[in-house]
């Protein structure tokens, strides 16, 4: 009898301590290496088109309309990364150029709305939304985001970073030597960060706390335009992120937790907003501040789903999930 009630006993707090820790390292180790293939890469390819002077022409074309954003334009090499790879890797770029706080801020905004698009929009279109319509409408978001932010940002915008640039025309020797110092440093705020970020991503699901907090931040959903049920959801995408919770978010779609008209609708705020955890740190690890990173996000994704919700009742005929 003794031996039955020990063995029916549940871990003990060190035990599924251990575990989050063991769990959450291995993460962190496999997510930094798949990370810093791209990122590092990427990086050394802006540096060269940096150094060749291939990037100053390539912005000159550009930057009649990045200035509109209130941005150079070189600044769209940095969103063109962000949108086929990630924020990991677009923070690579900007860490090679030279932008002012101000530029940092509103490529940082961009870059959260529309990242990892080839994936996130696959994951998207498995759950019944169209995959052109979410492509549009993140990329459109992203600049409608970035004309409102350079009419909103003060001139002067206090970040923390520091760009991987050699003043004056230098040997190629002494350029590489300070790509590789200033490189070195991104590589390991994005190792501390990642770790720290799986870790704590894992103790929040060993100790159900995700799952109090999606009951209380249901009422929540109401004001955001999305169904109650969507609060599981919400707290999934916005501490794994889109690409890591798609097996989650697909798994209560397919178990008809939520109706394709919801999750399609659940798409909208998503498409906006998501992974306020881990990419927010990311850019707040580079000096933006959080209140940017995060409070447009949410209040354009707001706006979008009501949007929606209004087209929809104005044009019930036309709606069909997975069209427009």
């Amino acid at each position: 009898m003794t031996t039955e009630k020990a063995a029916a006993a549940p871990p003990s707090l060190l035990y599924r301590l251990r575990k989050v820790l063991r769990e959450g390292l291995r993460a962190g180790l496999k997510s930094c290496l798949f990370l810093l293939k791209i990122a590092v890469p990427v990086s050394l390819a802006v540096s060269l088109l940096n150094y060749t002077g291939v990037l100053a022409l390539l912005a000159g074309l550009i930057n009649p309309l990045m200035t509109l954003l209130g941005l150079r334009g070189e600044a769209a090499l940095v969103i063109v990364t962000s949108i086929l790879l990630n924020n990991y890797s677009a923070i690579a770029v900007v860490q090679t150029l030279e932008f002012s706080g101000r530029e940092v801020t509103i490529l940082a905004v961009m870059c959260l709305i529309a990242h990892n698009m080839l994936v996130e929009t696959a994951v998207m279109k498995t759950i019944g939304s169209s995959v052109w319509k979410m492509a549009i409408l993140r990329i459109g978001t992203a600049i409608a985001a970035a004309f409102l932010l350079n009419l909103l940002l003060p001139d002067a915008i206090d970040v923390n970073y520091s760009a991987v640039t050699v003043g004056g025309r230098v040997a190629f020797g002494p350029y590489l030597y300070s790509w590789l110092v200033a490189t070195a440093g991104l590589v390991l705020k994005i190792v501390v960060f990642v770790f720290a970020i799986m870790i704590l991503q894992r103790l929040l699901e060993e100790f159900r706390i995700t799952y109090f907090l999606s009951r209380l931040f249901a009422p929540l959903m109401r004001l955001f335009g999305l169904s109650r049920e969507s609060s599981f959801l919400w707290i999934v995408i916005n501490t794994i992120g889109y690409a890591y919770g798609a097996a989650v978010i697909m798994d209560q779609v397919k178990g008809g937790a939520m109706r394709p008209q919801e999750a399609d609708l659940f798409n909208h705020h998503a498409a906006i907003s998501h992974s306020l955890l881990e990419d927010s740190l990311l850019w707040w690890a580079i000096g933006v501040p959080l209140f940017w990173l995060v409070i447009p996000r949410v209040v354009l994704a707001v706006v979008v789903v009501w949007l929606e919700r209004l087209r929809r009742h104005l044009f019930k005929s036309s709606f069909r999930v997975g069209t427009v």
